[in-house]
């Protein structure tokens, strides 16, 4: 393969892989929280592009793989959250607050530093919390459509064993033909199959920016941003978190009119960018996120067939196919809740309550799991004399950013103190 090939085809295939493998689990995130199809399909363009634009800019400017995404895991807290109160204008309210706080948290090294502060336990605990419902519905779809689901999961676990990259477009390639087989699309005459941009006055209610724009933000920057830093980290790149953080929030920002939840660094596509297959010179595999950036803006103009393909399928499928999709970063995000012996009962806390979905004055689960599991740390967690508390200028030895990014936060000290290990390079498991 060409020295100058190799770059573009790498972006070509991380785009292709970061589209296929979760546009159904934002779709579906966005049609929980009030969307309309045309609405949704807007947000899915404005995410493809405002992605690609970021990723474009930032690949571009610092001469680093850094590869954006959307964040998966916030459209799976979209799903668990339902709709707020006030309907589709106030999530996208909630949608423009979060972006903002991500632009704060790039201007104001504090504010990602308090994320980051975050007892590990406790965030993969609310993670794993947020993405089991949508974990279950492989299960539930084999029983309710074996005929369907079943040739699905098939060639999710035969690709899953030889090509895992191409597992989850595989099988939502199989679920088109078994749709197309078993019950013929007449829904999509008379579909929009060409997106339009649908913009959304937004509105504001504080039940909504407690439930949904604060776990959102949350998930978004501890699931995707931490761990994209991470990966980079760990093929030796020194990547400007702040500068980031900011591009990523106003990509945000610019979505959230149009329908888009979240833009943030991708974790694990960002392998494929970021690592020896894209080019053989870390210096030339810049070109690689630039490449991607453009592809995934392209493929935003297949976010109306993608949607109409959604809306004529049954539900119970297309979770199934997002389900699948996030089967790993339950998996890591469980494996993170437990490893600590001493958070392990806060974590199963908040998992619990996270899980359970309750609404509680207007306020969803995933914000009480994580005030539920951090009470319980206050309440019942030793303190064995030792020696002094970390600086409040550093991340506290179980905090998220510990012995990963440390202080990644500035343009001043972009760079980390120390090479992360590449085999933990998805911190959280997140997909994108």
């Amino acid at each position: 393969m060409g020295g100058r090939t190799q770059p573009v085809l790498a972006g070509v295939v991380t785009a292709l892989v970061g589209f296929a493998s979760s546009f159904t689990v934002v779709l579906a995130g966005l049609r929980a929280v009030g969307a309309s199809d045309g609405q949704a399909a807007s947000g899915l363009l404005a995410l493809c592009v405002t992605c690609g634009l970021a990723a474009a800019w930032l690949g571009w400017r610092h001469r680093i793989p850094m590869s954006v995404a959307w964040s998966t895991p916030g459209a799976a807290l979209l799903v668990a959250t339902g709709p707020p109160p006030g309907g589709w204008p106030v999530a996208v309210g909630a949608f423009l607050v979060s972006g903002a706080l991500i632009v704060a948290a790039g201007l104001f090294p504090p504010l990602s530093r308090a994320v980051a502060a975050i007892p590990k336990p406790v965030a993969g605990a609310m993670l794993a919390g947020v993405l089991l419902p949508l974990c279950t519905a492989p299960v539930r779809a084999l029983v309710e459509l074996p005929m369907v689901a079943g040739p699905v999961v098939a060639g999710w676990l035969l690709l899953h064993r030889f090509a895992r990259r191409w597992a989850v477009p595989g099988a939502l390639l199989v679920a088109v033909v078994a749709l197309a087989l078993t019950a013929p699309p007449a829904g999509l005459h008379g579909a929009a199959l060409i997106p339009s941009v649908t913009l959304t006055v937004p509105a504001w209610n504080a039940s909504a920016l407690v439930g949904l724009a604060l776990p959102l933000f949350l998930v978004t920057m501890a699931a995707q941003n931490v761990p994209g830093m991470a990966v980079l980290v760990g093929y030796g790149y020194r990547p400007p978190f702040g500068a980031a953080l900011r591009a990523t929030g106003l990509a945000s920002l610019l979505a959230a009119p149009a329908g888009g939840h979240a833009v943030n660094l991708a974790a694990i596509t960002a392998a494929l960018a970021a690592g020896p297959d894209a080019h053989p010179d870390p210096e030339r595999r810049w070109v690689a996120s630039v490449t991607a950036g453009v592809g995934l803006a392209l493929l935003g103009l297949g976010a109306g067939v993608a949607t109409a393909l959604v809306a004529v399928a049954p539900p119970i499928l297309i979770e199934a196919v997002a389900g699948l999709a996030l089967l790993g970063a339950l998996a890591t995000a469980l494996a993170a809740a437990v490893t600590d012996p001493e958070g392990r009962e806060a974590a199963v806390v908040t998992f619990v309550v996270t899980a359970s979905g309750v609404t509680l004055v207007g306020v969803g689960g995933a914000f009480w799991g994580l005030v539920a599991g951090c009470l319980m740390l206050l309440l019942f967690r030793r303190r064995p004399p030792g020696p002094a508390s970390p600086s409040p200028t550093e991340p506290a030895p179980g905090s998220l950013l510990a012995g990963e990014v440390g202080h990644a936060h500035s343009e001043e000290n972009p760079a980390v103190g120390h090479r992360a290990d590449p085999v933990g390079r998805d911190v959280h498991g997140a997909v994108g």
